[in-house]
């Protein structure tokens, strides 16, 4: 045995002074268990050279099995942690090699590009409400590549959601559904990141909410809700891009009095009666509109973000699905408008 010992030692200092990669020195050492092991097999049992190298057949193949596991658990971490490495760094430009494969389809869009696509990543856009119009906005935005989108909802899922709020399975009944739709979008899309308000929009909370980003959409069910965000945002001089549904029709406006085009309150001065516009669970709608609704939502965003196109200031757009038809309607500022009126912070039409 000491003879191998110091043959083994021998061939470790030959290949340092020779600068032989570790993994050479290995293939040595294995060399020399490999010659001690034929030597038990094809020597007689009593040979001399036996006594020198010492030990028995089975010590030496246990020896070297045991060498194996530890090499091959060694190979297998550092398998694995290659495997879990973390994206690549990016590109120029921001992006990743996938990013850039992944976003193809826009960057080749004239209106959109590379500039178009690195202010969708740079871009911050909160989400109110996380259903039937949240679904698809939220899928949408974040398969464009929002950089950061925060979605705001202290609802949980429900069987009735399913129906039509498609970001959400019925596996996650009963989760808050700012953690279902974080679930969603991280699957669809591991670049962007998502943050999470689960909590109902109030007086307390929304000009807090609405500093965090450049760009709000609201896909809410009430009209409180609405009138906040609304006051919020004007406040903040920020674009606010709400939609609404019911039954079988849709609407949707960028309400933006801080560059000319008029807030929500001066289109809807105050909230109907009661009975006048019920909700979703009373007077019911088909599934499919959100959808329709929610994408033009989507990409009314992507535009802003990106400056493709014309936007929806001063214009609101009405959806029949039932007739399969849809307006554009012009609608201006109120310059009496108790919420962006003259002295009330809202901008003004010239202002661009």
């Amino acid at each position: 045995m000491g003879m191998v010992l110091l043959l083994a030692i021998a061939l470790v200092a030959f290949g340092l002074v020779l600068r032989f990669s570790a993994r050479r020195i290995g293939g040595l050492l294995a060399g020399l268990w490999l010659a001690v092991v034929l030597a038990h097999l094809v020597l007689p049992p009593g040979n001399p050279l036996l006594a020198r190298i010492g030990g028995s057949l089975a010590g030496w193949l246990v020896l070297g099995g045991a060498v194996a596991l530890v090499l091959g658990y060694r190979a297998a971490l550092l398998w694995l942690k290659a495997r879990a490495r973390p994206a690549p760094a990016p590109a120029a430009g921001g992006f990743s090699a996938a990013e850039l494969e992944r976003y193809a389809r826009h960057i080749v869009l004239r209106e959109i590009g590379g500039p178009g696509q690195a202010r969708l990543k740079a871009a911050r856009v909160l989400v109110v409400g996380a259903g039937g119009l949240g679904s698809p906005v939220l899928l949408y935005l974040a398969a464009a590549g929002v950089g950061t989108i925060g979605v705001a909802d202290d609802d949980r899922v429900s069987n009735s959601n399913l129906q039509r709020q498609v970001i959400h399975t019925d596996a996650r009944i009963g989760m808050e559904k700012v953690r279902s739709a974080e679930i969603a979008l991280k699957a669809l899309n591991p670049f962007i990141e998502v943050r999470l308000h689960p909590l109902r929009v109030s007086a307390e909370n929304v000009a807090g909410l609405v500093a965090e980003y450049d760009l709000i959409l609201d896909g809410s069910d009430n009209f409180a809700t609405r009138y906040l965000l609304n006051t919020a945002c004007i406040a903040a001089r920020k674009p606010l891009l709400s939609g609404a549904i019911t039954q079988w029709e849709g609407q949707l406006s960028l309400y933006d009095p801080a560059r000319g085009a008029p807030c929500y309150a001066c289109v809807f001065p105050e909230a109907p009666a009661a009975g006048l516009a019920p909700a979703c669970a009373e007077a019911g709608v088909m599934g499919a509109l959100p959808g329709v609704v929610g994408a033009m939502m989507a990409t009314e965003a992507i535009k802003e973000i990106t400056g493709a196109g014309q936007s929806l200031r001063g214009r609101l757009v009405l959806h029949d699905a039932l007739w399969g038809e849809s307006r554009v309607i012009a609608v201006a500022r109120n310059p009496d408008c108790p919420q962006c009126g003259a002295g009330r912070g809202g901008g003004d039409a010239a202002d661009t």
